[in-house]
C-alpha cells in the first residue's frame, strides 16, 4: 500500500512540476478578452479561444473580467491573484482601455495621458520585477460607422498611450485597436455584424429581446481577433510564435487556416402539415411548403419542418433566417412534370443562361440553413440523356421503348424537346451584341421549344451569406447537386449525394466564386465531378472576377466521380487558399484533379493537399491538366487516348495559370498513372510540390511544359519499364524516388526546352534522345540541356 502511495505522490510531483516548468502566458483585460460562462451565450472573449491556437508546451491562463479597467483590474484584486504566480520566464498581454473611459465611474476612470500611462507602468515594472515579459495590446474597436459607411475611431488617445509606453520600456506591442479595425472595415458594415452581439430575439436564451451590442464578440470575431494577436506575434518575432500550433499545411499555423461563420436561427417550428401539406405521394405541395417558409421568415426566422412521410412537391423557394429541416424518415420529392418548373434567367456552367428553376433555391438570402436526416430526391430522370456507351444492351433496350434517341443512336433523350435542345447551338445561353456584352437573350418561345433540355441544378443559392447544409441525402438530381455561386460563409456538412454513375453534369458539389467555408464528413457516389472547385468561365468570369478562396475539405470520402476533389474546369476567376486533408476516393476516375483550358485565364495557386487515400483509381492518381478537351477522363472503348500535339500560342487574358501547389502524403492503390503534369508550352504549370506519396499504377510519371516540380520520397509501383517522361520541362527535382523491382528502369528526358532535371537519391537511368545520362544516378546528378 505505501509503494502505491508512494507512486502516486512521484507521479502528482511531477505532473505539477511539468506544469510548473512550463512557461505560462498570462492574460489580464477586460470583457473584450474574458471567458464567459454558457448561459452568455453567444459572446465569448479572445482570449477565451486564444489557447486553441497554442501547442501543450505552453499553459495560457485568462485572468481578464467583464468591466474592469486599469484601476479596477488592480484595486478589485484581480492583479494580485497573477502577480502571486508570476515566474521567470513568464509573459503577460496587458489590454485595458474601454473602461478607462468611463468618466462617470471614479472606480474605473483613468484618464489616459495620467492615470492610464501611469497604471500600465505599474503593471510593466511588477511583471518585469518578476522576471517575466509584459507584452502590452492597444484596446480592440468597437463596431461604430456612420451614414456613409465610414469608420468611426472611439478611443481617443488610449491607444496612442499604449504605443509610447510600449516604445518607452522597448516591449513588444500588439496594436489591436488598428487591427481590429482593419478586419472590421474587411467585413464591411452589415458583415460586420457577425463579429459582434447582434441578433434578433428568441435566439439564445439569455437574450429574448435579442441584443444590439457593438462592443462584444461572437466566438467567430473572437477568433478572428485571437487570429489577429497570433499574426502580430508571429510577424514581429515574438519568441512566444514557437509555441503556435502548425497544422500539416507545409508550416501554415492553426491561425491561418480559414475559419467560417455559422449562424443560429430563433426558436420557433413551422411545420409544413400545418399549411395544408399531405404526405400522400399524390399531393402537389409547392403552395404549402412556401407559405411555410414565408410565413417563417415574416415571423422573423425559425425552422421549417419537412415531417415524416413522402412530400411532393415543385420548387422550393428559400428566405432569409430559415433552416428548412428535413426530418430523418421524410422523402421530399420534386415532380416530375415539366410544368411545375418555369423558366428563369440564372447561370449554367459558369455563364448566364435561362434554365428551368432549380427544385430548391435561394437568391441574395442571409442565415439559411437545410437540415436534418431525410432525402431530397430531384427527380432527375425525366431530365438527363443518357448515352448508349453507358448502358449494357439489356438496359439500353428496355431504356429506349421512352423518349427518343438522336440520329446516331448513340444518346437517349426523355423527350422531343430534349432532343431539340441538344441540337440547338448554346441553347438557352445569352449571346454577344455588337459591343461583346452578353445581353442578346432567346426569345420566350425559342426558350419554351426545349424546356425540357434546360435541367435545372437541384440545389442552387446564389449570392447567399451565412449558410448550413448539414446531415441530409441529396439524390437523383437533374444536372449538378449542390450549387452555391458567389456565397459567403458555407458550412457543409456529414451530406450524402447519390446519383447514378451515367448522370451528366451530376456533380457532387459544386463551389462557384464563393469564399470561407468548410466541407466535413460528407459521402458522394455521382456521374461526374465530386468536390469541385470553380470560378466562372471564359470572359464572364473573368468579368466577375471573384475566385474560389479559403475552404477547409476534410474527412469526405467520394466513391464513384469523374474527379475527386477538382478544381476546374471553369476557374476564370481564380481560386485560392484550399485546405484538403483526410479525404478518401475510391473508384473515381481520376483522384486529384485540376483542369483548366485556353481561354479560360484565371490563376489557381495556394492549394494544399494533405492525407488522401485512393483505390481503384481508372485514370490519373494525380492530375494537372492545362489541355482539357470536355471529355470524360477515362476514355471510352475505342477512344482515341493518346495526348494532342500542343502548339504554342500568344498570352493574352485567357490564358490560365496553375502554381503553388503543396500535395503531402497520398496512398493510392491502383491507378492508369500515377502523376500527370501537362502545362501549355506559353504557360507552364509552376512550383508543384508532392512529398511522401506510394502510388501503384500502370504508368508512373508525365511532366510536360512544368517548371519548379519538386517531388520527394514518392514510390511509383508501376508495370512499365519507362517510369517516366520528362517533356520541355525545367527545374525538376526526383528526390528520393523509388520503383518497382524491375531492373533497367528509365527516365525519359525529351524536348529542346528540357533542362535541370536533377536526380537526388534515385536508382534509375535517365535518358534523354536516346543517350544516357547519369546511369544509376545515386546523389546529386543533374541532368542539363
Amino acid at each position: 500500500m505505501k509503494k502505491i502511495l508512494s507512486i502516486i505522490t512521484l507521479t502528482l510531483f511531477l505532473a505539477f512540476k511539468s506544469a510548473e516548468d512550463k512557461p505560462h502566458i498570462f492574460l489580464i483585460g477586460d470583457s473584450t478578452c474574458a471567458n464567459k460562462n454558457p448561459y452568455d451565450e453567444p459572446e465569448t472573449g479572445w482570449g477565451q479561444v486564444f489557447p486553441q491556437l497554442f501547442t501543450d508546451a505552453i499553459e495560457i491562463q485568462n485572468h481578464a473580467v467583464n468591466g474592469r479597467s486599469t484601476r479596477s483590474f488592480r484595486t478589485l484584486g484581480h492583479w494580485k491573484k497573477v502577480n502571486d504566480q508570476l515566474h521567470k520566464g513568464d509573459y503577460v498581454f496587458i489590454q485595458f482601455g474601454h473602461n478607462d473611459q468611463k468618466e462617470s465611474d471614479t472606480a474605473r476612470y483613468a484618464p489616459a495621458q495620467t492615470d492610464y500611462r501611469k497604471n500600465l507602468i505599474r503593471y510593466i515594472e511588477d511583471v518585469q520585477a518578476k522576471g517575466a515579459t509584459p507584452i502590452l495590446l492597444t484596446p480592440v474597436m468597437r463596431r461604430k460607422f456612420d451614414e456613409s459607411g465610414k469608420f468611426i475611431d472611439q478611443h481617443g488617445d488610449y491607444p496612442k498611450v499604449v504605443r509610447e509606453v510600449a516604445q518607452q520600456f522597448h516591449l513588444y506591442v500588439i496594436d489591436a485597436h488598428k487591427e481590429s479595425q482593419k478586419i472590421i472595415e474587411q467585413h464591411g458594415v452589415d458583415g460586420s455584424k457577425k463579429m459582434f452581439m447582434i441578433f434578433g430575439g428568441d435566439i439564445y436564451k439569455k437574450f429574448p429581446k435579442g441584443l444590439d451590442d457593438n462592443t462584444h464578440f461572437t466566438p467567430y470575431g473572437a477568433r478572428l481577433m485571437a487570429n489577429m494577436v497570433a499574426d502580430e506575434m508571429v510577424k514581429q518575432g515574438n519568441p512566444l510564435r514557437v509555441y503556435l500550433k502548425k497544422t500539416e499545411f507545409n508550416d501554415k499555423y492553426e491561425y491561418e487556416l480559414p475559419i467560417t461563420y455559422r449562424p443560429a436561427f430563433r426558436k420557433d417550428t413551422f411545420n409544413i402539415a400545418r399549411y395544408g401539406a399531405k404526405a400522400d405521394g399524390i399531393t402537389v405541395n409547392t403552395k404549402a411548403i412556401n407559405q411555410a417558409i414565408e410565413l417563417c421568415h415574416a415571423a422573423g426566422g425559425g425552422t421549417v419542418l419537412i415531417p415524416k412521410g413522402m412530400w411532393l412537391t415543385g420548387p422550393i423557394v428559400m428566405k432569409s433566417n430559415v433552416n428548412l429541416h428535413i426530418e430523418k424518415g421524410s422523402l421530399l420529392q420534386f415532380s416530375r412534370n415539366y410544368d411545375d418548373f418555369p423558366i428563369v434567367l440564372t447561370t449554367w456552367e459558369g455563364q448566364e443562361s435561362f434554365r428551368c428553376q432549380a427544385p430548391i433555391g435561394g437568391v441574395d438570402l442571409e442565415n439559411i440553413a437545410i437540415t436534418g436526416g431525410g432525402i431530397i430526391d430531384g427527380g432527375g430522370d425525366v431530365w438527363r440523356a443518357i448515352k448508349k456507351e453507358k448502358m449494357t444492351a439489356g438496359q439500353w433496350s428496355k431504356l429506349i421503348k421512352t423518349g427518343m434517341t438522336n440520329e446516331k443512336k448513340d444518346t437517349w433523350y426523355p423527350s422531343e424537346k430534349s432532343l431539340k435542345g441538344n441540337q440547338f447551338p448554346n441553347a438557352g445561353r445569352l449571346k454577344q451584341d455588337s459591343v461583346g456584352t452578353y445581353s442578346i437573350r432567346p426569345s420566350m418561345e425559342e426558350l419554351n421549344s426545349y424546356k425540357d433540355f434546360l435541367r435545372p441544378n437541384m440545389l442552387s443559392l446564389t449570392r447567399c451569406k451565412n449558410i448550413i447544409l448539414e446531415g441530409f441525402t441529396l439524390q437523383n438530381s437533374p444536372a449538378w447537386t449542390m450549387h452555391p455561386l458567389l456565397c459567403d460563409h458555407i458550412s457543409i456538412k456529414n451530406v450524402t449525394v447519390k446519383n447514378p454513375w451515367y448522370a451528366q453534369n451530376s456533380d457532387a458539389l459544386d463551389l462557384e466564386s464563393c469564399r470561407n467555408g468548410i466541407v466535413e464528413g460528407c459521402n458522394f457516389d455521382t456521374g461526374d465531378d465530386g468536390i469541385t472547385i470553380k470560378s466562372g468561365r471564359d470572359e464572364q468570369g473573368r468579368k466577375r472576377g471573384v475566385p474560389t478562396e479559403n475552404f477547409i475539405i476534410k474527412n469526405n470520402i467520394v466513391y464513384h466521380a469523374h474527379g475527386g476533389f477538382v478544381i476546374g474546369s471553369e476557374m476564370s476567376g481564380g481560386v485560392r487558399n484550399m485546405f484538403i486533408s483526410d479525404c478518401t476516393f475510391m473508384g473515381s476516375d481520376v483522384g486529384l484533379r485540376f483542369k483548366t483550358a485556353r481561354g479560360r485565364g484565371g490563376v489557381v495557386e495556394k492549394i494544399y493537399v494533405n492525407n488522401i487515400n485512393m483505390t481503384e483509381i481508372p485514370g490519373e492518381a494525380i492530375l494537372f491538366d492545362m489541355y482539357y478537351a470536355a471529355k470524360d477522363p477515362v476514355s471510352a472503348s475505342g477512344e482515341n487516348a493518346e495526348l494532342p500535339i500542343i502548339k504554342a500560342e500568344p498570352l493574352n487574358e485567357g490564358t490560365p495559370q496553375f502554381k503553388d501547389f503543396y500535395i503531402k502524403n497520398i496512398v493510392c492503390k491502383g491507378a492508369e498513372t500515377g502523376i500527370l503534369i501537362r502545362g501549355l508550352p506559353e504557360m507552364s504549370i509552376k512550383n508543384i510540390n508532392i512529398e511522401n506519396a506510394l502510388i501503384e499504377c500502370n504508368k508512373g510519371l508525365l511532366c510536360v511544359e512544368a517548371e519548379n516540380i519538386n517531388l520527394k520520397n514518392i514510390t511509383l509501383l508501376t508495370q512499365d519499364r519507362t517510369i517516366g517522361q520528362i517533356q520541355n520541362s525545367q527545374n525538376v527535382t526526383l528526390d528520393n524516388i523509388k520503383f518497382s523491382n524491375n531492373t533497367d528502369i528509365f527516365l525519359k528526358v525529351q524536348g529542346t526546352r528540357s533542362k535541370a532535371i536533377r536526380l537526388i537519391n534515385t536508382d534509375i537511368s535517365a535518358v534523354k534522345n536516346g543517350m544516357v545520362l547519369g546511369e544509376k544516378v545515386g546523389t546529386g546528378v543533374v541532368v542539363r540541356k
